[in-house]
């Protein structure tokens, strides 16, 4: 391990343990910081896992009630937002088995409404700019909704929020070997269905 890793790993660990000590004490600036630092990146993953703004939406809010609950688990193994996926990633799980014995797979939206599916271009840009994001985002959200859930959620994880591939597996508890292939399917799929849109 070079020098670099070793510091990154080595604050990482701490600030794990900082955010887990604050939480413990219930440090309500701690969590208003970590929640306006999350906030986006949590509902954004949430809508692309659900389908669903309004259930998204609840989601983001019984997330973080867990955080405060349980807020002194954090490992320092991984970042502080790795454990916090963690913890959305299951509260979704326990939603779709009260709503019906289910997998991941189940996370569909039954209704297809794409409208639902709208995530907010950030960055600013000119105005062209920002027309040619919207009309991409609206073709790979609408592409990614019609994947399965456990693909969606491998594909925000790795190219939205840069998780590493062990972060990956540990949000999702599934093995290495398991995320690398639900990558690659869901990368096929996409691009199989976003090729279909524009013939």
């Amino acid at each position: 391990m070079n020098a670099t890793a070793f510091y990154f790993e080595n604050s990482m660990a701490q600030e794990s343990t900082e955010i887990a000590r604050g939480l413990r004490r219930r440090d309500p600036d701690l969590l208003d910081r970590l929640i306006e630092q999350y906030q986006h990146r949590l509902l954004r993953y949430l809508l692309y896992l659900t389908g669903r703004r309004d259930l998204a939406e609840d989601l983001f809010q019984e997330t973080w009630i867990r955080v405060l609950e349980r807020g002194h688990q954090v490992n320092d193994k991984y970042a502080f937002s790795t454990w916090l996926f963690a913890v959305a990633h299951n509260l979704v799980i326990d939603h779709m088995r009260r709503k019906q014995p289910s997998s991941l797979d189940g996370l569909m939206d039954e209704n297809g409404d794409e409208s639902s599916f709208d995530v907010p271009a950030t960055g600013q840009a000119t105005a062209f700019d920002l027309t040619l994001q919207r009309e991409q985002s609206e073709h790979i959200a609408a592409g990614m909704q019609h994947l399965p859930a456990e693909y969606r959620e491998a594909l925000v994880l790795r190219f939205q929020e840069g998780m590493s591939l062990d972060e990956i597996a540990s949000v999702a508890c599934v093995p290495l070997g398991t995320v690398k292939s639900r990558i690659y399917r869901g990368l096929s799929s996409l691009e199989q269905r976003l090729k279909g849109a524009q013939l």
